[in-house]
């Protein structure tokens, strides 16, 4: 099954939807990288896959987690040059919500 090659404005808008930053320049390059995506996933539609079990886990393995146990707390002066941003004595965070009020 052969796709039409992406335009420049399908490869522009869903750099957009994907948040990330596309270039002029560099659309082309992406439009060719995506349709070799794109024909894998074509290739793998084709497949056989009538005698194949359905595997709802890739292990038999679930939850193996460790035990969470609280380490050492951090003191303030580390915290604060770790942080990308601070203000006096707290860490400045961005705004993730909306233009409405806070909680």
């Amino acid at each position: 099954m052969e796709h039409t090659a992406l335009e420049r404005e399908q490869v522009r808008r869903l750099a957009r939807l994907c948040r990330l930053d596309a270039p002029d320049h560099e659309l082309d390059d992406l439009a060719s990288r995506l349709q070799a995506v794109l024909g894998y996933v074509a290739r793998l539609d084709t497949l056989n896959l009538d005698n194949v079990l359905e595997m709802p886990h890739v292990s038999d393995e679930t939850n193996v987690l460790g035990i969470d146990q609280p380490g050492p707390p951090l003191d303030r002066q580390t915290l604060l040059d770790m942080a990308p941003q601070a203000y006096d004595r707290f860490v400045r965070v961005p705004k993730v919500l909306g233009e409405g009020g806070g909680a």
